[in-house]
Formats: structure tokens, sequence, C-alpha cells
């Protein structure tokens, strides 16, 4: 497999997102999904809607999120709903939930640790999908990026505990770690399949690097400084890209983050989604910057 184009800009800005969407050279068609995290109550350090309006309405996207499954405002439609209107995402552009209505099973192909992934039913409404990532450290996976966002994101409720739990959904938060790892690219490879991979494109965030969650109430502040904006028709290089960004950084303040990624062994999942064919760790950086 040749080497993956990951592009870059260290700028953050709506401009910016609009620059990186076109040198990708692919256009999302038809009916676009944007794959957000709309982020929990509480946290503040979720994508800007207002920054990423214009891509959004550029896309004529509708931004989609599925329900959570650890409890919490967001685990019910009626609470989520309150969730994306107080956080200004009802204000830029039409909303879904994509689990309020039921899950679809969709077929894992030569599975590491599941067989099917569970994803919202509404999934089947879209023709593109563009995985609209706020780069960070987080709990369990080490990092979110592309490669959660699409597993842990587009699946349902259920789903998600399904993931964590490698199949076995009363594990959720009791499953050896690597499996839990494993499950996510299993998932990963059902989506990019149900999808098309020409159907998607993957821009990731690397800004307020907290090492928690945006799934976190009280995140952590970030210790280190914004790095900018990385985008690939590759889930597995741009994740790498943002990875070896950090593990990079002149910034002092990267420790933080560097161990949340490390002690958690971040880079399995998408090592394990390099195994399933749907990306590729060996990528060139594209600087969008003059």
């Amino acid at each position: 497999m040749e080497k993956a184009k990951v592009f870059f800009t260290k700028e953050i800005n709506s401009q910016a997102l609009i620059k990186i969407y076109h040198a990708l050279g692919r256009e999302l068609k038809g009916k676009v999904a944007v794959k957000i995290s709309t982020g929990e109550p509480g946290g503040h350090n979720f994508l800007d809607p207002k920054m990423i309006e214009p891509l959004v309405s550029e896309l004529g996207g509708t931004i989609v999120e599925c329900n959570t499954a650890y409890g919490g405002p967001r685990s019910n439609s009626e609470e989520h709903w309150k969730a994306i209107k107080d956080h200004g995402f009802l204000d830029i552009a039409p909303c879904d939930i994509m689990d309020e209505e039921g899950e679809i099973e969709i077929p894992v192909s030569d599975p590491l640790q599941i067989s099917v992934n569970y994803v919202g039913s509404h999934i089947k409404n879209y023709d593109s999908m563009l995985i609209l990532s706020h780069f960070k450290g987080h709990m369990m996976g080490g990092f979110g990026g592309a490669l959660k966002n699409m597993s842990i994101g587009v699946a349902s409720s259920h789903g998600k505990a399904y993931i964590h739990g490698a199949g076995e959904v009363e594990k959720i938060w009791t499953q050896d770690h690597e499996r839990f790892l494993e499950s996510m690219a299993d998932a990963d490879a059902a989506v990019v399949s149900f999808m098309g991979a020409e159907n998607l494109l993957y821009i990731n965030v690397a800004n307020r690097l907290s090492v928690d969650c945006d799934c976190d109430s009280h995140p952590a502040e970030p210790e280190m400084a914004d790095i900018g904006i990385f985008a690939s028709t590759d889930p597995v290089a741009v994740d790498i890209a943002c990875y070896d960004a950090v593990k990079n950084s002149p910034d002092s303040g990267k420790a933080a983050l560097i161990e949340r990624m490390d002690s958690r062994n971040a880079v399995h999942t998408a090592l394990s989604a390099q195994k399933h064919g749907i990306g590729t760790s060996d990528y060139e950086i594209v600087s969008l910057d003059s």
C-alpha cells in the first residue's frame, strides 16, 4: 500500500476547514452526514459550532450523533436533544440522533473480536459521511480521533456497550483492554464497508488537547497548545499523524497527553484497523501552510 496523504494546516478556523476539505480532492455526494461529538453537558472542548458551520453548510450536511451507553444526559434522546440545542448545533444545521428509532446490525468481515456492529438505524438515510473529530485524549481509548468517532460514535447506545465489552455487553467496563481496542477497529471496518470507502472523509481538529474526551462532563484543562487540523481519505493515517504530532511536539506540556495515549496503548486501535485494510500507518504530511 502506498503512503497515505495527510493534509495539515496549523490554522484552526472556518476557512481552514473548508480549505483542507477541498485539498482532499474528493466530493462527498448525495445526503451528507457530518459525524461529530455534540459534547457532554458541562464539558466545553467539543468543536465550536460557529467554526464548523460554513463547512457543514457547504456540504448541505446533517450533523449526526448517537446516544451514549454510560448513563448521563446524552444516554436518552430527550436529554440528548437538549444538549445538542444548548451547545449550539441546532442553530447551524439539521441534526439527527441516528439511533433515536433503533439500530441496525452490520457485519464485520474477518473480525478480530466482534462479527457484527450495531449502528444507529438512520445511517441508512445517508449517502456519504464526513467524520469530523476533535482529536484529544480519552480515558479508555487513549485518544479519540477519527477511528473512535467512526466506531463508538456511529454505534447505537447498545452498540457502544457491545464494542466496549467485545461482544459481551455485561463487560462494558471490565473487558480485556486489547479486546476492546480491537473491537473498535472491527466496528470501523464495518462502517467503511457499509458506507463505502469512497463515501467517507476524515478531518481531525487537534485543539483543546485535554487528556479527557468530550464525553467527560468535567475534562481536565489542556496542558499543551493547539496543533492544527489534519485531514485524509485514510482514517488510520489521520489518527497516527495526530498521535505523532503530539509525540514530536516541542511543547513541554505534551507529557500528560502522551502518558494518557501510551498507557492505554492507543495506537493498537489504529494498527488493528490497518489489519482490516481500511488504512495505513505509513503516511506523508502535505502542508497547506505557505
